[in-house]
């Protein structure tokens, strides 16, 4: 679940790491504990049937509503909802998440369908998009960027960890050409405050593709709430924050 494109590596170290004793230190080739990410042949077994990580729970009902300003001023809304759908992929029962963005004249510019999963240990898996963009003054739609795991080659990736861990890094979704969004785990443990709202324990991730060199994205996460705010560092200038959310809780 995350907003669309929507953070120098110089900035970052003073920012978010000048109080951890320099930069954090890689853990293992995978970067998770030996997950392997993406992964190729997805086991249905190793899932369950609900998304309750701490720092990306994907509750049936929820919704956030972030704000967007881009680097010329422009600003959109987005809205994240899950449903309460589900839908097969690479054999897997996933959670659907429905993300509208819309103008500030209340056009819809970018309709999505995600598909999540959690597994056994906590960890959440992204297995693709279903998605729809309207472009230009004759708001042409295109659906480039769409892909699905098991599909083409295309392999789920990791959205969330079940434990973060400052270093971690790991692929968030595999589609050669297409998708191939990566994440860092910078901090775990900060605090900020975001549109009037203080978030404590946030987790703090630097997220890049080799598809937009230079494009540099830092994600804050708060526990119990889920994404909260998005700011681009480096190759552009939108901040994405949270304004308002209804969470729904987990029965679990």
């Amino acid at each position: 679940m995350t907003p669309r494109r929507t953070l120098a590596p110089a900035l970052l170290a003073v920012l978010l790491l000048g109080g951890c004793g320099g930069a954090p230190e890689e853990i293992g080739p995978t970067g998770v504990d030996g997950l392997e990410v993406p992964t190729p042949s997805p086991d249905p077994a190793d899932f369950v049937d609900r998304i309750d990580n701490p720092w990306l729970p994907l509750v049936p009902g929820s919704e956030w509503v972030y704000e967007s300003t881009g680097d010329e001023g422009e600003r959109e809304t987005v809205t994240v909802t899950v449903t309460d759908e589900t839908r097969v992929v690479a054999g897997v029962t996933t959670t659907v998440v429905h993300d509208v963005v819309t103008d500030a004249r209340g056009r819809v510019v970018e309709d999505t369908y995600d598909w999540f999963a959690q597994d056994t240990a906590g960890n959440v898996w992204y297995f693709g998009e279903d998605t729809t963009a309207y472009e230009g003054r004759r708001r042409r739609p295109t659906t480039e960027g769409s892909w699905e795991a098991g599909v083409d080659g295309a392999e789920a990736g990791l959205a969330m960890p079940a434990t973060p861990r400052v270093g971690d890094g790991y692929r968030q979704e595999y589609d050669a050409g297409a998708a191939e969004d990566q994440a860092r785990v910078l901090a775990v443990g900060e605090t900020r405050t975001v549109a009037g709202t203080t978030y404590d324990d946030l987790v703090v991730t630097e997220d890049t593709t080799p598809l937009e060199p230079g494009l540099v994205e830092v994600k804050y996460y708060a526990r119990g709430t889920g994404l909260v705010l998005e700011e681009t560092v480096s190759g552009g200038e939108e901040r994405v924050e949270l304004v308002r959310a209804r969470l729904v809780a987990s029965d679990a």
